[in-house]
């Protein structure tokens, strides 16, 4: 999968055009494509780097009065460079001498300080996450259809429905290139400008990446004393995706207190690195485990980090659902949330969506082939939810999407994302 063409991105069906009266943040990771889905969405407006200690140095001096005729409507990267920035923006839009702007920036700990200080209750506030599995197979200037995924979080009261409509096997070239997008996904992740590489250079940007981040992103956030420990404990973040998370083990592992490995943790959430999925207990029992989960958000990065470039491992492939699954509910704004379940006897589910409608579940198996002994524990949850269940989807590696049994189904990861 090696290209140059820019992939069409759902962010886009959701930012606001320029004749809009708002003021729009685009945060999210570096390199995740920011600046180019931004430029290229509003190309009439001024843009403005503050990466640049000029541009920077200009809008210092410019008077906050003067904002809205000599800079107007524009594209503002890395905006929180310049705090003052904020200030201008503010006034200018209050006064109604600016109407429509957008702020960039890699920095969200800064970026979202800046907003809660001076544009809280103007701005509107989006993510961009690196490109999802239906991205990866489109080019800008076509519109994928809706994964299967969003159709059952959108009309959930049609879950067996929607599954039912659904071919029993893709053929030819569609079922091609969602296989595609899934491996390219499993084997570098979703940053956009390792779609113009070679495997070779592509090790060497992620390895560049992981180098940037911890020298301008982390110091955005903080001041760490000794990078060591915190490097030591990003690893190991890294080799527990998937995992229950403990952070007194975790900061044992890593030699830090386990205040400190929080911190640490929430330095790496606050980045894009990683997510925290919480347990699901309402309505059960008091029994099911208390802490979250740990997942890293993108293969490519977890890769390079931990050195292991194999077959894709059970918690690998876990990993890659509940991380698409995020992504698509933030980048789509949709009313959802994702929890797991885990009873302390150790039954679970890996991964439970709960909408407006009720709650469905997905099993996780890294394997070609599942059997209907594959949903007991779907079973079960849903006879323990009762009226609030929608039905259960055992996610695997193969091509067959059947019906295990009554509302349980097992579908192929490259048919549901």
């Amino acid at each position: 999968m090696r290209t140059n063409i820019q992939r069409f991105r759902w962010l886009t069906t959701r930012l606001p055009t320029a004749d809009k009266r708002r003021l729009v943040v685009l945060t999210g990771a570096r390199q995740t494509g920011k600046t180019t889905l931004a430029r290229s969405l509003y190309r009439d407006l001024r843009y403005l780097n503050l990466d640049a200690i000029e541009e920077r140095e200009a809008v210092r001096a410019l008077r906050s009065g003067s904002w809205g005729r000599v800079v107007g409507a524009a594209v503002i990267d890395e905006a929180q460079k310049e705090p003052g920035v904020f200030d201008k923006v503010k006034l200018a839009y209050d006064e109604g001498h600016l109407s429509f702007s957008v702020l960039l920036g890699s920095s969200r700990f800064l970026l979202l300080k800046r907003i809660r200080e001076s544009l809280a209750g103007r701005a509107f506030v989006y993510d961009l996450w690196p490109l999802t599995a239906s991205e990866l197979r489109c080019a800008v200037g076509f519109t994928p259809p809706r994964p299967l995924f969003d159709r059952l979080i959108t009309g959930p009261d049609a879950f067996s429905a929607i599954l039912g409509e659904e071919p029993p096997r893709l053929l030819g070239d569609e079922a091609t290139a969602r296989v595609e997008a899934i491996d390219n996904l499993t084997a570098w992740g979703g940053m956009p400008e390792l779609l113009s590489l070679d495997d070779g250079d592509r090790r060497d940007w992620l390895r560049s990446y992981q180098q940037t981040w911890l020298e301008r992103d982390l110091a955005d956030l903080t001041r760490v004393a000794d990078l060591l420990p915190f490097r030591l404990l990003q690893r190991l973040a890294m080799l527990r995706t998937g995992q229950l998370l403990n952070y007194a083990k975790l900061g044992r592992d890593a030699a830090v207190s386990a205040a400190t490995a929080r911190r640490y943790l929430e330095y790496l959430r606050l980045s894009y690195q990683v997510a925290l999925l919480p347990p699901y207990a309402r309505n059960l029992t008091s029994s099911t485990v208390k802490s979250p989960k740990l997942y890293w958000m993108d293969l490519g990065l977890l890769r390079q980090g931990t050195g292991f470039w194999g077959e894709i491992t059970g918690p690998l492939f876990e990993t890659l659902v509940v991380a698409e699954a995020r992504k698509w509910i933030d980048t789509l704004g949709r009313d959802a949330m994702l929890w797991f379940y885990r009873t302390r006897s150790g039954r679970e589910v890996d991964l439970l969506v709960t909408t407006s409608a009720g709650v469905f579940g997905i099993e996780v198996k890294n394997r070609a082939r599942v059997e209907r002994v594959d949903s007991s524990g779907l079973r079960v949850l849903g006879e323990a939810l009762g009226d609030e269940w929608l039905g259960g989807l055992v996610v695997h590696r193969g091509e067959d999407l059947l019906e295990l049994e009554p509302g349980i189904w097992a579908v192929p990861v490259h048919r549901l994302f």
